[in-house]
């Protein structure tokens, strides 16, 4: 048996006890030892129901044992920053949800807390541990569908629940921190670049001020990306890659099922009604684990992890140019962000 890393969590947030624990308590090199609540009821409930054998009342304490290597963040998005670097002074590893921060200037601070600890600090966009997306990345470098131009995505779902963190403007909620930065990180990787502007149109709930209906056009050097993602829409997710002599399609880009194997399509384009498609399946996994691996491996061998902060503070600029253009209603550049090493 490899060595595993061992994980602590910060609160018992839904993502975490669904989708997230569960998971990476499945993984080869990972396995969750501890999580922490400020209701320590909560945390006893949810540590029951996990298999984690340590509990905590505070986050403070978690940050403390020093029998935790690394940890998972899923607080709301206004607290990810503040406990990303409380867990990178305490000597560990974070691997954060997405998105990172509220700003650039928010994100870019953690380069320094970095440097400072010698942690690793990595975004947990999923999708890039997935085999449909490693080999979407494969078919496009190949040139399966000649030269990529244009990635078309929607995401959305309908939730209008005033006390639900994602409709919340002080907590970073709405659609496009939430599910936008989805989209945005999709096109970024498809096109292997960064968009150098944006123009996009907000819609904002009149109650609860979120972003509930956000659309956006990315310009790429080598073409464009479009996408629509809201809150209050029926629930629908998918992604487009369109080339020159082909497209390619995820089914259920984001939110792949954990029980039946995920689809991706080929399509040659010879026939509007599909049959010059080709469908690649890729044997049941689940995600969450595979991200929870990729992370706990590149701390085990010293490696990179798979979203790093660099990637996480470009897609945080393209979120700020979309608000920049939103407000403006003109295009907007997409600012400077540190290169990739």
């Amino acid at each position: 048996m490899p060595k595993k890393i061992r994980w602590g969590v910060l609160s018992t947030a839904s993502i975490g006890l669904r989708k997230v624990i569960p998971a990476m308590q499945q993984g080869q090199y990972s396995t969750v030892v501890a999580i922490a609540s400020r209701d320590l009821a909560k945390a006893r409930q949810a540590a029951a129901a996990q298999g984690i054998p340590t509990v905590y009342g505070s986050y403070e304490e978690l940050l403390a044992d020093p029998n935790i290597d690394a940890i998972y963040n899923p607080l709301p998005n206004q607290l990810h920053v503040p406990w990303t670097i409380k867990s990178a002074e305490a000597g560990k590893h974070v691997l954060c949800e997405k998105p990172l921060s509220l700003t650039v200037a928010e994100a870019k601070s953690l380069l320094a807390v970095r440097a400072r600890t010698g942690v690793k600090i990595g975004e947990a966009f999923m999708i890039r541990s997935a085999p449909q997306w490693l080999r979407l990345r494969e078919l496009i470098n190949q040139g399966r569908i000649g030269e990529l131009r244009s990635v078309a995505g929607f995401f959305s779902y309908h939730n209008i629940d005033p006390a639900n963190i994602r409709n919340q403007v002080e907590s970073g909620g709405g659609a496009l921190m939430d599910i936008g930065c989805y989209l945005i990180h999709a096109s970024r990787y498809a096109f292997a670049q960064e968009p150098t502007r944006v123009v996009a149109r907000i819609e904002r709930d009149p109650r609860m001020h979120t972003d509930r209906l956000t659309s956006a056009i990315l310009d790429f050097p080598a073409g464009q990306a479009i996408f629509t993602c809201s809150t209050q829409l029926v629930p629908y997710q998918r992604v487009q890659f369109l080339g020159t002599h082909g497209r390619i399609e995820i089914e259920i880009p984001f939110n792949a099922p954990i029980d039946r194997p995920t689809r991706l399509f080929v399509d040659d384009g010879s026939d509007l009604s599909g049959a010059g498609i080709t469908t690649e399946t890729f044997p049941i996994c689940n995600q969450y684990t595979l991200q929870g691996d990729a992370f706990s491996k590149a701390v085990l061998e010293n490696t990179e992890v798979p979203v790093p902060l660099e990637e996480a503070i470009k897609n945080m600029a393209v979120i700020d140019a979309i608000l920049d253009s939103a407000d403006s209603g003109k295009w907007a550049p997409v600012k400077s962000t540190p290169p990739s090493h």
